[in-house]
């Protein structure tokens, strides 16, 4: 039968035939176990994968929601010091 990634020629049938073409995640009706047993490996390896950049980016989350709380209370900070110095100046203008 046809290799992977390789369509069947004229009067060859395919896995299935009339099927979707094979892809990483599909298993032909031939698939032995060694090749079963490489397929669960990859994916198990893509999910270690996926668990890491998943814990880097909740890190990356709780840094920036860190970031975004100091850069409110700076900016309340701010607003409370410059409400502070117009309602002085106001005062001391008579408004």
């Amino acid at each position: 039968g046809p290799g992977p990634g390789r369509l069947p020629a004229a009067g060859e049938e395919g896995p299935l035939e009339g099927g979707p073409p094979d892809h990483s995640y599909s298993l032909s009706s031939g698939t032995t176990s060694e090749e079963l047993l490489r397929k669960l490996n990859e994916q198990r390896d893509i999910i270690a994968l996926l668990e890491v950049k998943m814990k880097e980016m909740k890190g990356s989350i709780r840094r920036l929601r860190l970031a975004e709380a100091q850069l409110r209370e700076e900016i309340r900070e701010k607003d409370r010091l410059l409400h502070a110095a117009s309602a002085g100046t106001r005062k001391r203008q008579g408004l």
